[in-house]
């Protein structure tokens, strides 16, 4: 995890510019020039190389083995021994980048004819590696044992600073990569690419990685069980640096990964997740080259942002959704969660959750504030790095196992819902495939009565209710987040509609789930919904209006862009924060005449344009600005030892007002205290 702290500066870009994180050259964005910058973040940030022991662009000697004479070649990325000179006889790592159409086995910019010609003319080179921005290839350069020419072997990663191979080769090695950047959605989009492509697996490919991620967590997760029982940790799920490479290094590790998800399907900790028919079925090479990938990085440890984005972007990019679901920018879902600012003691319900992008972001709210409690004289990378401590990890599971629930009604949402919540810090179980405008009259009893045994017994471990009314969720939640289904195609059947008392001006879904979120509300409990704009606006839905003032106290307002949703769908929105009334609140507001202020706001940008690409702030004359950043974090050697670092950058900033808007809440809120 890294923190970023940004001073405005006078330095301004042109459209197709970017700020290159090594030099502070201004360069063109290209393909090239985008993957280079991952590559370079990743090494400094994931594998511990100081940026002062790089150097771009440069340019090596060698003896043309057929002329005799000295040549030359320049290669992208060298990386030189800690502290010596930038000279030939220190480089330790070559990398050679290339735009994403360049495949390794091109004859002039492939991997022989760049990595393994450049690793030869370098003598204290041993590793190396050849990037096109959605393959990575790894090198060493051995000896070929007669002394007259190298042999290059492949490799599934090479060592970071301070480590050695045998060091990646090691099932007791617990430190794993935290992921910088877009290295896990790389290594996500990566794997499940590979499954589509060449295990023949076109229809489940999403469900075959998502076991294998499954997996991979419920391994990390052995750590904090086993450990602190005195026994010696051991990962089970990794991959040697060199078993991909042979039939029986490949067996090995599928008997590895595949014995391990026999044990995770029957551990309680996943007893709601599987029914225990599944199966991972891909290939030796496939399962090898996937468990490859995804070993290489700590996903507890990863920020929610990082791991967040990574998930749903192969979520929404594989699951096929129903007519009216579309996922909530994830910058949308952190400042709703942020203006209501749930706490420890507060039971959340999504009530549309989707794939739980909600449910997360409460739970990494909860997790900042538990952890800044127990380390109040932390601050910056050495407090995030808390996040994920044992006793954090504790207090943030039972937080979730007690407090945070999710209704959908795809039962395949269900699933990713739960493995998010999982990779979140859990909370997984209580992710249940139900409707949520049927319950608690649905035609799935079991289901239903599941729901309301889990209420129960997360009211007698919180003790927030002392008198309980009804046996089911209904009146039971503090905090409802949701962005529930709606458009014209969505259709409510007539009975259920008809339970509703709004069915009568409406039977939109997005009408049904107001009065459905407000039965499940407790009394003073509040809600923040996403609605389209015809809700608030639209002559015809005035009683509707008239409704919500009466039975909820309205707290703020902030309509969205139309590029908010876009490109999944083109929909005017609004966000709507509301506090549900008391009965006594309700009969006063029809006696008399309510006086409040309200807060509104509209936000005219989010950080992206309507194709989803992402817009900066600008200054006057419409040129990209930039911001001196200082970036903190934490690199980790072979040991477990942890120093702190710092990178200084210049970073574009999103042009999206919603940090603002929140701010303003925040003035606004306190101006009334």
């Amino acid at each position: 995890m890294a923190t970023t702290i940004k001073s405005k500066e006078e330095v301004v870009l042109e459209d197709n510019e970017l700020v290159c994180i090594l030099t502070g050259e201004v360069k063109k964005i290209k393909a090239q020039e985008t993957n280079l910058q991952s590559v370079i973040l990743m090494l400094n940030e994931e594998y511990g190389f100081d940026l002062g022991d790089m150097e771009r662009n440069y340019t090596i000697d060698y003896e043309d083995p057929d002329t005799g004479r000295t040549k030359k070649q320049k290669i992208d990325l060298a990386i030189f021994e800690k502290d010596k000179p930038h000279e030939q006889d220190f480089i330790i790592r070559i990398c050679v980048v290339q735009d994403d159409k360049v495949k390794e086995t091109d004859k002039k910019k492939g991997l022989s004819a760049t990595l393994e010609n450049a690793m030869g003319a370098v003598n204290s080179c041993e590793f190396g590696l050849w990037a096109n921005g959605s393959s990575y290839h790894f090198l060493q350069k051995e000896d070929d044992g007669i002394g007259f020419d190298f042999e290059f072997t492949d490799l599934s990663d090479f060592p970071g600073e301070g480590e050695t191979l045998e060091d990646l080769d090691r099932a007791d090695r617990s430190h794993t990569r935290t992921p910088a950047n877009d290295s896990l959605i790389k290594v996500f989009k990566r794997s499940h690419d590979y499954i589509y492509g060449n295990e023949g697996r076109k229809k489940d490919a999403f469900w075959q990685l998502l076991n294998l991620i499954f997996c991979k967590i419920y391994d990390e997760k052995r750590r904090f069980m086993e450990l602190p029982n005195g026994e010696s940790y051991r990962r089970k799920f990794w991959v040697g640096v060199k078993e991909q490479n042979s039939e029986e290094g490949r067996k090995a590790v599928a008997k590895r990964i595949k014995s391990l998800f026999e044990e995770l399907k029957n551990d309680n900790l996943f007893s709601e997740v599987f029914q225990g028919n599944e199966s991972i079925d891909l290939t030796d090479k496939g399962l090898a080259f996937i468990a490859g990938e995804l070993s290489k990085y700590s996903f507890l440890d990863a920020s929610v942002d990082v791991k967040g984005l990574a998930y749903e972007t192969i979520v929404s990019n594989t699951l096929k959704q129903e007519a009216g679901q579309f996922f909530t920018p994830r910058n949308i879902v952190k400042f709703m969660v942020e203006m209501l600012d749930p706490k420890e003691h507060h039971r959340v319900l999504d009530p549309a959750c989707g794939s739980g992008g909600f449910l997360v972001m409460v739970l990494d709210h909860v997790r900042q504030q538990i952890t800044k409690y127990m380390y109040p004289e932390l601050e910056g990378p050495l407090l995030e790095e808390k996040y994920n401590s044992i006793e954090v990890n504790e207090r943030v599971r039972t937080y979730a196992e007690h407090s945070i629930f999710g209704f959908d009604f795809d039962p395949d949402l269900k699933k990713a819902a739960r493995m998010n919540m999982v990779m979140g810090g859990d909370g997984h179980a209580n992710i249940f495939h139900v409707n949520s405008l049927a319950y608690p009259l649905w035609e799935h009893p079991a289901e239903v009565e599941k729901i309301n045994r889990t209420i129960e017994e997360s009211i007698r471990v919180m003790q927030d209710i002392e008198n309980v009314y009804t046996t089911d969720a209904r009146g039971k939640f503090d905090l409802v987040f949701t962005n529930p289904p709606f458009g014209a195609k969505v259709k409510v059947e007539t009975e259920i509609a008809s339970r509703y008392y709004l069915s009568q001006y409406s039977s939109a879904p997005e009408v049904l789930f107001i009065e459905a979120c407000y039965n499940l509300l407790k009394e003073g409990g509040k809600m923040a919904i996403v609605l389209p704009d015809g809700i608030l606006g639209n002559p015809n839905m005035l009683s509707v209006r008239e409704w919500i003032l009466n039975h909820f106290k309205i707290l703020a307002s902030v309509d969205l862009p139309v590029e908010a949703f876009l490109p999944q769908v083109g929909v005017q929105a609004s966000l709507l924060f509301l506090q549900k009334k008391t009965e006594q609140e309700v009969q006063l507001a029809q006696e008399q005449d309510e006086g409040y202020d309200v807060f509104m706001a509209i936000a005219e940008k989010l950080g992206k344009d309507r194709r989803g690409n992402p817009i900066y702030l600008r200054d006057d004359e419409g040129a990209e600005l930039l911001f001196s950043s200082e970036t903190r974090y934490l690199s980790k050697k072979r040991n477990g030892e942890k120093i702190l670092k710092i990178r200084k950058e210049k970073l574009k900033q999103l042009d999206d007002d919603l940090p603002e808007i929140y701010n303003e809440y925040l003035q606004f809120i306190n101006s009334k205290i």
